[in-house]
């Protein structure tokens, strides 16, 4: 089963779109970025050159993944979500090479318009609330609300929330059945 691109969708040379993946309209993928297996990627999303995408990902409408920006297998990024890349932008102030590095771990959720500065790390299957601000680290497992973004929990590997901190979470959810 190939990809279906659509045919509004913009690839730029060098690109990767793996099996099974759906690339819906207006959407723009820059020169050298890769998109996994099975991979879903909403209307009118960017994903900047030489992003990662991993397989299984879920990009909802309207996200832009700039470059530095790196997704692994089964992330979840709601509608209009974030990313930035420059923690000090000026319009008159050229900072290609200094694009901060994201890391959004496996499982992870990212909801709708919550907002990730770069140089931070999602940690696997943690759960960022929609419209949060996230300015530091969010731990593997970790529930993360508000602004500025803070722990208010724990979630399993289902999404649930949880009472167990993430050393008691194996990577299948042993809370619930799944």
């Amino acid at each position: 089963m190939s990809a279906l691109i659509h045919s509004t969708a913009v690839l730029d040379a060098h690109v990767h779109i793996g099996e099974g993946s759906r690339v819906w309209h207006f959407v723009h993928i820059s020169e050298y970025a890769a998109v996994g297996k099975n991979c879903v990627i909403g209307q009118n999303v960017f994903i900047g050159k030489g992003v990662h995408i991993g397989n299984g990902v879920k990009i909802q409408n309207n996200v832009s993944v700039y470059s530095g920006v790196h997704i692994d297998d089964d992330v979840f990024l709601g509608p209009s979500c974030v990313f930035t890349n420059v923690l000090e932008p000026r319009a008159f102030v050229e900072q290609k090479e200094a694009f901060g590095q994201t890391h959004v771990e496996r499982g992870a959720t990212v909801g709708a318009n919550a907002t990730i500065v770069c140089g931070n790390r999602i940690g696997r299957y943690s759960m960022v609330a929609a419209g949060a601000v996230i300015t530091r680290n969010v731990a593997p497992y970790a529930l993360v609300m508000g602004v500025p973004g803070r722990q208010r929990g724990w979630v399993c590997r289902c999404g649930q929330k949880v009472e167990h901190a993430p050393e008691d979470l194996p990577d299948r959810c042993s809370v619930h059945s799944s």
